[in-house]
Formats: structure tokens, sequence, C-alpha cells
């Protein structure tokens, strides 16, 4: 590959638009895939992307923009997928080329629903991606604060480290400090658990606890993702590292995290229909619970009780107040 190696990104979301900015900052040319048509023709136009972070302009010279998933695949050496979870097989589907060869990095914070495997993992199996052509971007970092430029900070996980360091020194600038780490699994299913709790959060918070409460929440949350991590992925980590611990805390207590606001609204009263058809935007941690909860009956199951409460309410129907009291005498 070459020592200046192009990029696509896949997505048309906030989180997406945010990694474009950032590549932006160290690329004359960025390959950026999004479906609508209309959203592409606005960029070209009015130099913003009209749905998501919409404060942030670009130069569109550095912009290859494409509705079409196969162009930006075939210009690009390193890959960004900035999708939900719930919608990567769907985009997948439309491939006609091969992805093998390429060097995929996920920024999704979630389970695959078809395959109920971590992102990697199913690329692994669907696409004969290697473990060293596969990595992992986190937080904690929220596209909202990118596009403010205030200074955040982002894990890239990659087996491979010179690829980790390719991928860090294309997207760190005055606002963002990157670092790298081996634990492409671990860090993986970091992403996707921090979203059920800040899911939990949002409910406590509807329901009208504390901050006592919550920090008693969150203290308990970091120990149980330590536990389910451990069964499905055994490897020396620190659990209170940014990629774990501070991914965890900017998730259940921003206001920008669209899981606490998910949360939040099931806790005040919404059924999951009504609270998914008013939020605008995918709450990840809403499939990521069905998943974390099967996944850990099937590897010997972890002691998980605010996972099973957030199960329990979510796709159980349980509910959320009586499933909370009961969730706060097992917390310490």
């Amino acid at each position: 590959m070459d020592k200046n190696p192009s990029f696509g990104v896949i997505g048309g979301g906030s989180w997406a638009t945010a990694i474009v900015k950032m590549l932006c900052e160290n690329l004359d040319e960025v390959n950026w895939y999004m479906r609508s048509k209309t959203a592409i023709y606005h960029i070209k136009t009015q130099d913003h992307n009209p749905n998501y972070l919409s404060s942030v302009e670009f130069n569109i010279k550095q912009l290859h923009l494409s509705n079409d998933i196969n162009e930006v695949v075939k210009a690009s050496d390193y890959l960004i997928f900035a999708i939900p979870s719930a919608f990567v097989k769907q985009e997948l589907d439309k491939l006609t080329i091969p992805l093998k060869g390429k060097v995929i990095f996920s920024a999704i914070k979630g389970i695959v629903p078809e395959s109920s495997l971590i992102v990697g993992e199913h690329f692994n199996k669907e696409y004969e991606i290697s473990d060293e052509d596969f990595g992992v971007i986190t937080g904690p970092c929220h596209a909202e604060e990118v596009a403010l430029e205030r200074l955040s900070y982002l894990t890239i996980a990659c087996q491979d480290e010179a690829k980790a360091e390719i991928m860090a020194k294309h997207l760190q600038s005055d606002y963002i400090t990157c670092k790298t780490s081996d634990d492409v699994t671990g860090t993986e299913y970091a992403a996707m658990l921090k979203n059920i709790y800040a899911i939990a959060a949002g409910i406590a918070h509807g329901l009208g606890y504390g901050d006592n409460f919550q920090s008693v929440l969150m203290s308990n949350a970091i120990r149980e993702m330590k536990k389910f991590i451990k069964k499905v992925h055994k490897m020396k980590r620190n659990i209170n590292d940014s990629a774990y611990l501070g991914d965890l805390l900017v998730t259940g207590y921003s206001v920008f995290s669209r899981n606490r606001m998910f949360g939040n609204m099931i806790g005040k009263g919404y059924t999951v229909k009504s609270a998914q058809v008013e939020m605008s935007m995918v709450a990840e941690g809403y499939y990521a619970t069905e998943s974390a909860y099967k996944i850990n009956k099937e590897k010997g199951g972890a002691k998980t009780p605010i996972i099973n409460a957030v199960y329990n309410i979510l796709y159980e129907g349980k509910n959320p107040k009586k499933v909370f009291r009961k969730l706060a005498e097992k917390l310490d």
C-alpha cells in the first residue's frame, strides 16, 4: 500500500460528518459515501451537511462525494464505516466489488443484528477481512464537540500497530488527541456496552433518581463491563482507560448522548416504539441490549444486573419503576 493512502468514509450521519471534518484537517481529498443524493447536492452547493452538524463548513474541493458505495470503496485504501449497526448489512449488500485488501476501521458502536456479531467479527466472517486489516475508532468523543472544535480524545485500536498509527496521524489535530491500542475486541465491546449503560442512566433520570444514584449506577456499570468483556475476550487491559471508563462516562452523562435521551424518554413513560419515532437519530443501545443479553447467556454468564434490567424493560415490557427498584437493591 502507498505511503500516502487514500481514505473513504461510509455514512452520512453526525459521526461520519465529524470524521470527514477530522480527515479534512490532514488530507487534500476525502472520499465520502452517503445514501442521500439531496444531502450530497446540499453539501456541494451550501458547503455543509443539511441534516447533521450543519455548523461544520467543508471545502468542497477536498471532498469526493458519491451515493455509490462501490465508487468510494474502489477509490479508498482505508475505509471508515460510520453508520448505525442496524444498517450495516443493508449497505454492505450494495457492494459488487470485494473489500478484501482494504484496511477497514469501524466507528460503529453496536452489534450487527443479522449476525449478532460485533462489527470486526462480522467483517471477518462475511468478508474475509483479516485481524491485521481491521481496526476500531472509539472515544470518549461526541461528534457535536468535534464540530465545536472542543478538545477531544480518540482511541485507535488495531492489531497492526503501524495501521493504527497511520489512522491516528490522519485524524489528530489541534483539537483531536489520538492514542493507539491493540485491544480491538475489548474496545469494540466497550463501545457497544456503554450505550446500554447510558440507556440505564437515562431511565434512572426519567424516573427521578438523582446524581447520587447515577454515580453508583456508573460505578457498578464499569465493573459490570469489565466482567462482561473478560468473559468474551480475556486479555490484559486497564478498564479505567479512556476507551472504556471515559467513553462510558461521557455517554452516560452528556446532553449529547442519544442513548441517554432514549432512556430518559422510557423512564418518563414513553413506549419503546414512541421513543424511537420521536428521536431523529438511532439509539444504538436499543439493539445492543438484546445482543449483549444473549451473548452473555451463551458465553458463560457474567453477573450483569444492569444489562438484565434494561433488557427486561425494553424487550420484556417490564415496568421501569419496578425494575429499577429491584436493581437499586443489587447495586453497591
